[in-house]
């Protein structure tokens, strides 16, 4: 797929993680955000982003010190298999940059990102702290993450699925 730049894209993992049955081994991880994955996208249709073929994941490639730095800061949330998490990531997105980062390259790049757009922190410096019944509008999360990452956020909620479907939503 064609593409024009790519979305660093992150979650709040309580509130992901309620879409498994099975119980996640991160659970000392979900007190920040982690990232979802990084996305090639278009500008005509951000919320889609583009799906890629070609060399298929190595987790051989994925050397140990960067092993145990994505499962801090991307961990697979739902189902607790980091490797199955990264591999769909590579397969479906990550494929898109190969002529500009190699497959440890994409995860290096995006795990500094993550490092350097520190949303839990940026959101804690504005007293914005995920809470299950704390709710906060939208410019009040957005403005903090813009004005610390010089770019504007697009922010989504996902429905609680314990909710009915005119329940509140959370993210």
């Amino acid at each position: 797929g064609s593409y024009v730049y790519f979305q660093f894209v992150q979650q709040w993992p309580p509130t992901t993680c309620r879409l498994s049955s099975k119980p996640s081994n991160h659970t000392g991880h979900y007190l920040r955000f982690t990232i979802h994955g990084l996305w090639p996208s278009n500008y005509s249709n951000p919320k889609r982003p583009s799906n890629c073929t070609g060399s298929q994941f190595d987790g051989r490639k994925l050397y140990p010190h960067m092993r145990s730095k994505l499962k801090i800061s991307w961990p697979d949330v739902e189902s607790g298999n980091d490797t199955k998490f990264w591999e769909s990531e590579w397969n479906k997105h990550g494929t898109c940059s190969v002529e500009r980062l190699n497959q440890m390259q994409y995860f290096e790049r995006s795990h500094d990102m993550w490092l350097s757009h520190n949303i839990t922190e940026i959101l804690r410096n504005a007293s914005i702290v995920p809470h299950p019944t704390q709710t906060w509008k939208y410019s009040d999360i957005e403005s903090p993450i813009k004005r610390a990452t010089k770019r504007t956020p697009v922010l989504r909620c996902k429905r609680d699925p314990a909710q009915n479907k005119n329940g509140p939503t959370t993210q």
